[in-house]
């Protein structure tokens, strides 16, 4: 599944992305409202992640949705 998707049909996936990871508050799903680039920052901010890392985790989560 490609981001695309995702974004179109964010409503459904706010669940999966919280169960995937917790520590996004409701606040910031829907600061991201399906933006990539969003959500990337927001793993970085909450997880410390690494700018590639928040991608890598990101491309993982597409292909397992």
């Amino acid at each position: 599944m490609n981001w695309d998707t995702v974004k179109g049909d964010w409503k459904q996936f706010k669940g999966k992305v919280k169960q995937k990871w917790g520590k996004l508050t409701d606040d910031d799903l829907d600061v991201i409202e399906g933006k990539r680039d969003e959500l990337s920052g927001r793993l970085q901010e909450r997880y410390g992640y690494a700018k590639d890392k928040a991608e890598k985790e990101i491309d993982s989560f597409c292909e397992k949705c």
